[in-house]
Formats: C-alpha cells, sequence, structure tokens
C-alpha cells in the first residue's frame, strides 16, 4: 500500500512538471517551448547523421541548447527544491521507520539437471531508506544490493554460514554500512568511497577522499567458512566490526 502510494505520488508529480513547464511555455510566449523543440530536432537529425562529424555536432549542439533551457526555466528551479525536499523528509521518515526484511524459509524443491527455480532475496534494491538484516536467526543468502540514501546492517551472528566463500555487495550513494562478523569467521574487505571515513576490525580510516581500501584476515586464504565483503558508495561510512 505504501509503495503503490508512493508510485501514485511521483506520477502525479511528473504530470504536475509537465502542465508547469507548458504553462511557463505559454506565458513566456512560446519562446522556451520553440527552443526545446529546436533542439529536439537537432538531436533526432544530429543522432540520424552519426558518426559524422556534422552530426556529432547537430546532436551536441541540441544537448547544450535542451539544458541551457530547462536550467534558465523556473519551474526547473521549483522542482529542484521540493525534489531536495522530498528527499531529506524521506530519509528522516526511513529514520525514524527502518524497513525490517524477514526471509520466508522455504522447502528446496527436488531438482533435476534443467530445474531452475527462483529463491527470495535477503535484503533487497532500495531508493530510499534503512534495512537490516533480521534479530532473530535467518537462513543464509549472498547478498547483492544497491542502495540510495540510507543505512545498511548486516548481523552475521544469527545466521550460519555455508563452507566456503560467501559473498556480500553493497553499492551505496549516502549513509552508513555496519557489518558484524563473528570472531571465528575470517574475513576479506574491499572498500571503495569517494569521501568518508572507514573502521574495519581495529583499522580506522578517516577523511577518505577517492579511495579503495582493502583488507583480509591472516587466515583467510585456508579457511573454511570465510566472508568476502565488497562495499562502495559515495559519502558516508563503513564499519566493520567483531562481535
Amino acid at each position: 500500500m505504501l509503495n503503490r502510494k508512493r508510485s501514485d505520488f511521483i506520477s502525479w508529480g511528473l504530470l504536475l512538471a509537465l502542465v508547469l513547464v507548458l504553462l511557463e511555455a505559454t506565458l513566456n510566449g512560446g519562446g522556451i517551448l520553440f527552443s526545446l523543440l529546436f533542439s529536439a530536432a537537432l538531436l533526432f537529425f544530429g543522432r540520424k547523421r552519426m558518426p559524422r562529424r556534422s552530426g556529432k555536432i547537430m546532436f551536441w549542439l541540441g544537448v547544450f541548447i535542451a539544458v541551457m533551457n530547462v536550467l534558465s526555466m523556473f519551474t526547473f528551479k521549483l522542482l529542484l527544491v521540493a525534489f531536495v525536499i522530498y528527499v531529506i523528509y524521506e530519509f528522516y521518515q526511513s529514520k525514524q521507520n527502518p524497513v525490517f526484511v524477514t526471509p520466508q524459509f522455504e522447502q528446496v524443491p527436488t531438482m533435476t539437471q534443467d530445474d531452475v527455480y527462483k529463491k527470495e532475496t535477503l535484503l533487497k534494491n532500495i531508493l530510499l531508506g534503512t534495512q537490516q538484516t533480521p534479530e532473530h536467526v535467518y537462513e543464509w543468502n549472498d547478498i547483492n544490493i544497491q542502495c540510495g540514501p540510507g543505512d545498511t546492517i548486516i548481523d552475521l551472528n544469527q545466521t550460519i554460514l555455508p563452507d566456503g566463500e560467501s559473498v556480500i555487495l553493497v553499492r551505496g550513494t549516502i549513509g552508513n554500512i555496519t557489518i558484524y562478523v563473528p570472531y571465528e569467521m575470517e574475513a576479506a574487505v574491499s572498500h571503495s568511497m569517494i569521501m568518508g571515513n572507514s573502521r574495519i576490525f581495529d583499522r580506522s580510516e578517516s577523511k577518505l577522499f577517492n579511495q579503495t581500501l582493502f583488507y583480509r584476515t591472516k587466515g583467510y586464504g585456508e579457511a573454511n567458512k570465510k566472508i568476502k565483503i565488497v562495499t562502495s558508495m559515495f559519502a558516508g561510512s563503513l564499519e566493520v566490526k567483531r562481535v
């Protein structure tokens, strides 16, 4: 229900934005509308003439005219302010009401060589918000997610990892990633960020800018069970700690 309301809100917002653009174009005597149509024509014919030089010139001239017209519109500035306010509001709401994902245990069907079945993922891609693994015992599946602004919390103490190398892959934009690793578990951590800080076990790095870090525990190569953690983010912090 919440996702449906959010989708309806975005749809109405896009419709309102279109109406405001047309209204502003009409009030300005159609000058902006003509420029946008002219840039669209340059994009269309420039694309058809590529990769010739004349096609490239027409295409990028159309891009430049379109961008300059959009940036100069009062409607664009108004919508940009509204979008920033909406993101801040959603981020605040996600902090107040984090999403708890409870995986469903399912019986694996008898498979033949050609059978393929879909299994529910432990965590999901989210555009905005905070999510974490359940606080009770859960069944392990490798994690591969992309996240917008928000926090991600993964506790490996509430699950049993299978033999071999398990994988956690988290790609975020802004926020914090926290991963709790059992003391007996060997781990390798690869982290990439534009700006932020990290604390990986007992190693702290602060004021990082456009850095890639890699750490590995001493017994990782020979361990029967081990976890490979790969994370990346634009801004925020990573914490991998023993509990």
